[in-house]
């Protein structure tokens, strides 16, 4: 059943969205977040460190080189995700035990992630090592832009949810225990549904599951509605600049759960823990939970239609990109500092006009790595007020300093 995005005011209380302004922030630079980059057997770079001296710095280079490695270092580093992979054995380099990625920014924080063939990952913040490493988020916010959120239109609705958690993330960093608290009961309440198959009397303990499940999964409802409220305001107001006010954007919260309209806490768990009890004797014969946050789908609608089904090419582009400047809008505004910018290869799957009005919409406010393959897609202004890296093989081979 349809959440509506209505105009209940969430508990974030951000500075009112102002889309008819030309950038996303003031045109002022700001101090730069990210000073230096050290990373060791990280995919293809064996050792890469990068002192970064100025707010927008151009990483270029053929396909294959290494620079998207670049941008999904910091990524990790931001957000602990990766959004091309799940695997921490992906992100280590071939025939190496671990991988060191190690940051340190302009608030003087050192930050530092292993990643570990066997072990898991140790996370550490001005060499102090931290009990867990979902201590290290909010030292490094950041926005990814790259070839692959093009999916998040046309792709399956799993890729929509990561990406509104990704957004929770970035404003709520605690959301990440959240997370994984669900998916340890999903996996866990999956196997015992399994196990019913063989006739085994469960019941006592999936009550037990559901009680938490239900608490856990109604969390994890608000706060993706929560932000879905905050968004859609922004996505439509830059979809409508992006198109020349042709179209219109909607964002709809399509609950796993059929939930009331109000956002209370206490109506939601009871409605959730309602529909697990119902649906228990259809789950122990499917061997799955088809209840839950796990189920969710945010609607994407042009004109009121499915973009999925209806959207050309170049208006899944549009709106894609609308997404992503709304999400480095809402960060701001909530967080109170902009995030940085990772743009991985985006602009050559853009036309000329929207390269253009994404250039100029980011303006100086963002400290942004930008990952090409020339640059001619930058004006003289932006190439004269970057730093231009080239990377070859996985290392860098050259560096032009900010004119």
């Amino acid at each position: 059943m349809p959440t509506a995005v209505g105009p209940h005011r969430p508990a974030w209380h951000g500075i009112e969205p102002e889309p008819d302004g030309s950038t996303l922030t003031a045109r002022c630079l700001r101090p730069i977040r990210l000073q230096c980059l050290d990373l060791q057997q990280f995919r293809n770079l064996e050792r890469l460190e990068l002192t970064l001296e100025a707010p927008r710095v151009l990483v270029v280079g053929c396909n294959g080189e290494g620079k998207s490695n670049l941008l999904e270092a910091v990524e990790l580093l931001g957000s602990l995700r990766s959004h091309r992979t799940g695997s921490d054995r992906d992100l280590i380099r071939h025939g190496q035990s671990r991988a060191v990625l190690r940051a340190r920014t302009a608030e003087g924080d050192a930050l530092q992630l292993e990643l570990r063939r066997q072990g898991g990952r140790l996370a550490s913040r001005n060499a102090k090592p931290l009990e867990r490493q979902h201590d290290l988020l909010g030292s490094l916010r950041c926005v990814g832009f790259s070839t692959l959120d093009l999916e998040l239109v046309r792709g399956e609705p799993a890729l929509r949810r990561q990406w509104l958690d990704r957004v929770v993330l970035q404003l709520e960093p605690l959301y990440a225990d959240l997370l994984s608290r669900y998916g340890r009961l999903l996996r866990q309440r999956s196997q015992l549904l399994r196990r019913s198959l063989g006739g085994s009397d469960l019941d006592g303990l999936l009550d037990s599951f559901d009680i938490q499940m239900a608490l856990i999964g109604t969390r994890l409802h608000r706060r993706r509605h929560r932000a879905l409220q905050r968004l859609a305001p922004l996505a439509g107001a830059w979809h409508s600049r992006l198109s020349g006010q042709r179209e219109t954007l909607q964002l709809a919260y399509r609950s796993g759960t059929v939930l009331e309209e109000q956002e209370a806490e206490e109506p939601w768990r009871a409605a959730l823990l309602q529909q697990l009890a119902a649906q228990r004797r259809e789950e122990m014969r499917l061997g799955q939970c088809s209840v839950g946050p796990h189920r969710d789908e945010i609607a994407l609608l042009l004109g009121g239609e499915p973009a999925r089904r209806y959207g050309s090419a170049g208006q899944q582009r549009t709106l894609v990109l609308a997404l992503k400047l709304a999400e480095l809008q809402l960060v701001e505004q909530v967080v109170g500092q902009p995030p940085l910018l990772l743009l991985d290869d985006v602009l050559a799957e853009l036309d000329p006009h929207r390269q253009q009005l994404l250039l100029e919409a980011v303006g100086e406010g963002h400290q942004c790595l930008v990952s090409t393959t020339h640059l001619g897609a930058f004006t003289r202004g932006w190439r004269e007020h970057s730093q231009v890296v080239t990377m070859q093989a996985g290392r860098i081979c050259g560096e032009e300093p900010q004119g």
